[in-house]
């Protein structure tokens, strides 16, 4: 039974729904660390889009929904690998995505993450991304600001404040930009290039975003779970979130991160610029 809002009383004890997400993250991230040490032996494939899952990537959502069911057994899950309620009509939904940025993972690149939120009445209010194979972890609860940790004996640690880098111009000419991944689509972010200063990254950089590292980025395609987690810790850090169609709740196609509403207009506006050129 809930002790308060977002609080439930199991064995004793009370755990929050971040708490729990935390958990079920790290849980989840402990599943796949093995796998990624292991990689010559990983069995892969390509799903029909052509993006790669592996028995990773369904481990490790195995893993999360066992947490998140025993714990909250009246909450639906939605996850990348085994699906679940894809709408919005249960008042509290988990949204999964096991291993984000399984290409890198198999590379044997440690970028990947560990995504998990929770959605209440179709907004979502808790984020959780996971960085294991770094042993960091970000979280974000709904007006509660966003924060970065370290992952330590199973536990999130050393908990910081996060926050986008506060004033400057809102002009795109110069802007710290980082794309993820930009290989999917090139000349959808050519635009953006042509006029930023575009960087590497080592952390998603939505996340860097968040903490004050780029101010603008660009993730190229996704579905809901991809963008739910790292939408709300940006948005919580003071940055700004949308998709290319000006939606700032997370769902399917390519969407921006930005360290400020304007920034992402003029983002958004560059790009429909260079789609209609000849517009009015």
């Amino acid at each position: 039974m809930p002790g308060k809002i977002g609080a439930y009383v199991q064995d004793g004890l009370v755990e929050t729904d971040l708490q729990l997400a935390q958990r079920a993250a790290i849980t989840g991230a402990a599943v796949a660390l093995p796998h990624f040490s292991a990689l010559a032996d990983l069995p892969r494939e390509l799903k029909a889009d052509g993006s790669v899952v592996t028995a990773a990537d369904r481990a490790v959502e195995t893993a999360i929904r066992e947490v998140l069911t025993a714990a909250r057994p009246g909450d639906a899950i939605l996850g990348e690998e085994q699906g679940g309620l894809s709408g919005d009509t249960a008042v509290r939904r988990w949204i999964i995505d096991p291993i984000d940025g399984t290409r890198l993972f198999v590379e044997g690149d440690d970028r990947w993450l560990v995504l998990l939120a929770l959605e209440e009445d179709g907004e979502v209010v808790t984020g959780v991304a996971a960085h294991p194979a770094q042993g960091s972890i970000w979280w974000a609860v709904r007006g509660e600001g966003a924060w970065e940790g370290r992952i330590v004996g199973g536990r999130a640690v050393a908990a910081t404040p996060v926050h986008v880098t506060a004033g400057g111009p809102d002009a795109l000419e110069g802007s710290r930009l980082g794309v993820v991944p930009e290989e999917w689509a090139p000349h959808l972010v050519a635009p953006l290039k042509a006029v930023t200063s575009p960087l590497p990254w080592g952390i998603h950089p939505g996340l860097m975003v968040a903490r004050g590292d780029l101010d603008l980025a660009i993730q190229t395609g996704g579905q809901i779970w991809d963008f739910a987690a790292t939408s709300l810790i940006v948005t919580e850090a003071g940055g700004s979130f949308s998709g290319l169609n000006g939606r700032t709740r997370p769902g399917p196609g390519a969407s921006l991160y930005a360290r400020s509403g304007a920034l992402r207009e003029a983002a958004l506006g560059r790009l429909a610029d260079a789609r209609h050129p000849d517009a009015p």
